[in-house]
């Protein structure tokens, strides 16, 4: 249960990230991020080699590679590359621009979907009984992470966040958030767009 532990306490430093965003702490940001993925990167892994097995019949372990090798790279994508990274993650403050395109057309926070994606996967792959009981945990801070985000945060770093609230689902796609996604990411993107963004 110390691994399940590390990896809440991952999440609960992650509220610091936005904190220091909007006070523009020089470095802390970084700092910050670095902590939160080493904290879970760490329980993560260390939850699915240093556990007891469930026994999944093999089919199911191939359908977790399937599904980690498209959780991983939507992951990667949403966080790092629809968002721009030196704005989003190492310059001081917040991007002074909302991105309402690409996966975050389709929901104001497509990484959690990917992330609970990932999670069922991993549990496929490891068959670690462990994270099958780590999962809804770390899954519910990330929820609950996103919630505060949009409560209590974002609103203060984009003027136009409340628009964006009320056209895009939060973490549920709708039928015309799904074609806005799909319209978006066909769209190629213009250097200012890279540069600014989500803080």
């Amino acid at each position: 249960m110390g691994y399940i532990t590390i990896g809440v306490l991952g999440f609960l430093v992650a509220y610091l990230f936005d904190v220091v965003s909007l006070k523009r702490i020089p470095g802390a940001k970084q700092g910050v991020g670095i902590v939160v993925v080493a904290l879970i990167s760490y329980a993560t892994l260390m939850v699915c080699f240093e556990s007891e097995r469930l026994a999944l019949p093999i089919g199911l372990t191939w359908l977790g590679w399937v599904l980690l090798s498209v959780s991983v790279p939507l992951l990667v994508y949403s966080l790092f590359i629809d968002l721009p990274f030196r704005k989003t993650y190492v310059a001081p403050g917040v991007g002074d621009r909302l991105i309402r395109t690409g996966t975050y057309a389709l929901v104001r926070h497509p990484g959690v979907s990917w992330y609970a994606l990932l999670l069922v996967s991993l549990i496929l792959v490891s068959r670690s009984k462990l994270l099958l009981i780590a999962s809804p945990i770390w899954l519910a801070m990330d929820i609950l992470h996103v919630i505060i985000q949009d409560k209590f945060f974002f609103s203060k770093m984009f003027k136009d966040y409340d628009d964006y609230r009320r056209e895009t689902p939060m973490l549920i796609p709708s039928r015309r958030s799904i074609s806005a996604c799909l319209r978006t990411l066909r769209q190629p993107r213009t250097e200012s767009e890279f540069q600014e963004g989500r803080g």
